[in-house]
């Protein structure tokens, strides 16, 4: 009997420790949101972030440019570009965090939260219509139709973003709000099924090249690593896009979600902007290039 009361006596302690914990936790998670200082420091570390990534890619182009001055503005050379922009954009919104948030009429506020995020699908658009090419070139397949579907595909849905805003601004109601991120969900997982789609079927090709290929390992890397990347943060954004559209607590939106914030960028824009730039840091060569040039 004594025995038994010791343990209820345990598992009493125990329960009340992790209780205490838990709220402790989710004290500190309340007074890191509500604090000025608190959300400053994670909002400009993030602009740090943003910032380097950024400079990362200026010089990345800026070498390639030396290396190759005689071609104009190559894939390569454009992805390279964007990255910079959309970077350095992040960078300099989450400096002026708090003073964003102040800005009238609020339509403005959704477009510079959220240009930058069509901007980077574009970005690593890109990207998938670079594979695309290329699988569609080594299956003697004609390329033609691509280069305009990628641009009609950007064209549309940036139509329908910035319809959304005129809407949203002529009636700020919150079923707008809802459809628009409902939409920037359903771009991302857009985003995430063409790199599925493209990345999945180069790197299948690219096994079947004879093992003795020159440089096939490296380039099964280069795509599967890529590939599972953006995939992911894509498929995140998608699902962090539909949880902020329905749940106040997961808005990312307002300035006292400084932490959710912090962890959402960094997950599907930051880390996969640095990862993927470090995989594909290799300079094109001086001579031999072909027409296309490629990322890698």
């Amino acid at each position: 009997m004594r025995g038994l009361l010791a343990v209820e006596a345990a598992g009493a302690a125990a329960s009340s420790a992790s209780a205490s914990v838990l709220n402790g936790a989710v004290d500190w998670w309340r007074d890191v949101n509500e604090s000025p200082l608190w959300q400053d420091r994670i909002f400009h570390a993030l602009a740090v972030l943003y910032g380097i990534v950024s400079a990362v890619a200026l010089v990345q182009l800026i070498r390639i440019e030396c290396r190759v001055p005689e071609y104009g503005w190559t894939t390569q050379k454009v992805f390279h570009f964007l990255n910079f922009l959309v970077n350095g954009v992040r960078s300099a919104v989450f400096v002026l965090r708090r003073n964003v948030q102040l800005v009238q009429p609020e339509i403005i506020q959704h477009v510079l939260l959220d240009m930058p995020g069509l901007a980077f699908f574009t970005t690593y658009a890109l990207l998938v219509l670079f594979w695309a090419e290329i699988y569609y070139q080594a299956r003697a397949m004609s390329t033609d139709g691509l280069r305009p579907t990628f641009y009609w595909i950007n064209g549309v849905v940036y139509a329908i973003q910035i319809i959304l805003w005129l809407v949203l601004w002529w009636k700020p109601v919150r079923v707008m709000v809802i459809l628009s991120k409902m939409f920037f969900a359903g771009v991302s997982l857009f985003a995430a099924l063409g790199f599925l789609l493209y990345g999945g079927r180069l790197f299948l090709m690219l096994q079947r090249f004879p093992v003795e290929s020159k440089g096939r390992r490296k380039k099964l890397q280069e795509v599967g690593y890529v590939t599972t990347i953006c995939f992911s943060c894509f498929l995140i954004r998608c699902v962090m896009m539909c949880l902020n559209a329905f749940d106040k607590a997961a808005d990312l939106d307002v300035l006292n979600h400084p932490i959710l914030n912090f962890f959402y960028y960094l997950l599907v824009e930051i880390v996969p902007s640095a990862l993927v730039l470090f995989i594909l840091r290799k300079l094109p060569p001086k001579r031999g290039i072909t027409q296309y040039h490629p990322i890698h």
